[in-house]
């Protein structure tokens, strides 16, 4: 059912995806490729990095889709002229989110729209595109600035009295409670526990660990030690530039860009929200932890190995289910279903792993070359990737049978 249903969003969606178009999408990827820049600069971390993005492009959908009505609003209920310029609009959004967030970032950012709006003659309609794009920008972050994303961080260790534990902070234990953006509960699509300590599955997979992301490594071949560097970098900068590329590769017009970079923006954010509800429910211990204290899972098939030490510097949270994974997942299940899984080819640099590009011709390629390189960092168990992988799907699936819906598409249910 779930492949016939996957089918049929691919249909659906790619109908208007892939039509030609006489205007150009630019203006959402520049903006876009801004937030990437910007991020990667400022080392935000990965969720609150994707609900910036997820506020500035469901912004940017509405203010051009309220022109263009061509598809279900988000939740705004804004009125436009049809004849306004789209570029406007979208551009001054983007510029007025991104100024909300990043107001240090401000001069730049007046830059960028001023080339954004260059091109379009100064007349009644341009000032009232952009009138149309700040209010859009101002209500989508009004709807969201009690999202709890700003929550103090109030995690206590699991310990006894007067038992030293690293004093270090763990990371995003407060975003399993911030206000989804699609999804009806941060639990909706919560896994199972991860496997028992004596199971067939966990022994495979720790052992599998245990030979693959060790930092001395005898096992790895140089290209598994690249992907695993390569994929050190996280965040909407691990898919952005394969939507930037898609986008310009099918020539989408800007109310599709939109929406596309809208709905993986989306699904992206709420796989933050449901690995993290996920991971500090089941606090399940790293490759790290279980490898050096071996001796307390009861297990004779996975020994301890005292002084191992992972490829990379292991991520301050729970291990199960998989950020990166779950992540990557619902970007590249929203992607299939605009363009198939089979794509022209799209390739990725790295800010962790210099001088290596990537290079993918299918979607779920690149999501399980995701999937490995945790095990190849020594970070996550194939349990753990392939658990999120699942959940990614399922929100991805979610997000498109819910949100920013054709009116040609079957209803969907309430939420």
């Amino acid at each position: 059912m779930a492949r016939k249903t996957g089918l049929m969003l691919t249909l659906c969606l790619t109908g208007t995806a892939l039509g030609p178009f006489a205007a150009r999408a630019d203006v959402i990827a520049d903006w876009n490729a801004k937030g990437d820049a910007i991020v990667i600069e400022k080392r935000i971390g990965p969720a609150p990095a994707a609900r910036g993005f997820t506020i500035m492009h469901v912004a940017m959908f509405e203010a051009v889709n309220a022109i263009d009505k061509r598809y279900a609003p988000y939740r705004l209920k804004l009125a436009a002229e049809q004849s306004l310029p789209k570029e406007a609009a979208a551009a001054t959004a983007g510029h007025a989110v991104l100024s909300a967030i990043h107001p240090d970032k401000r001069a730049e950012l007046d830059v960028l729209l001023a080339s954004s709006l260059a091109k379009i003659p100064d007349d009644a309609a341009k000032t009232k595109a952009t009138e149309l794009g700040r209010q859009a920008a101002t209500e989508i972050l009004a709807l969201r600035a009690k999202d709890g994303i700003d929550a103090s961080e109030v995690y206590v260790p699991f310990t006894v009295a007067g038992t030293y534990v690293p004093t270090v902070i763990p990371a995003s234990s407060t975003i399993g409670r911030v206000t989804p953006w699609t999804m009806t509960s941060a639990s909706q699509f919560r896994p199972a526990p991860p496997p028992a300590l004596t199971s067939m599955t966990w022994t495979t997979d720790v052992n599998e660990v245990r030979d693959f992301g060790a930092r001395a490594n005898g096992k790895r071949t140089p290209e598994q030690t690249d992907i695993g560097r390569f994929w050190f970098m996280n965040g909407p900068q691990a898919w952005n530039p394969i939507v930037r590329q898609l986008a310009e590769q099918k020539k989408l017009d800007v109310t599709d860009s939109a929406r596309l970079f809208a709905l993986v923006s989306l699904a992206t954010s709420d796989s933050f929200i449901a690995v993290f509800d996920a991971k500090y429910t089941y606090n399940f211990w790293r490759p790290m932890t279980a490898l050096r204290a071996a001796h307390l899972s009861n297990n004779n098939e996975t020994p301890r190995d005292a002084s191992w030490l992972p490829h990379g510097d292991t991520p301050m949270h729970p291990e199960y289910p998989c950020a990166h994974c779950i992540s990557s997942s619902a970007a590249a299940n929203v992607l299939t279903a605009f363009f198939g899984n089979d794509i022209p080819e799209v390739s990725m640099t790295s800010t962790t792993a210099p001088g290596v590009t990537r290079k993918w011709k299918r979607l779920s390629d690149y999501s399980d070359e995701v999937m490995v390189a945790r095990i190849y960092g020594g970070f996550h168990y194939r349990f753990s990737g392939k658990v999120a992988q699942e959940m990614g799907r399922k929100i991805a699936e979610q997000t498109l049978a819910t949100q920013l819906r054709s009116p040609s598409a079957s209803a969907a249910p309430a939420r």
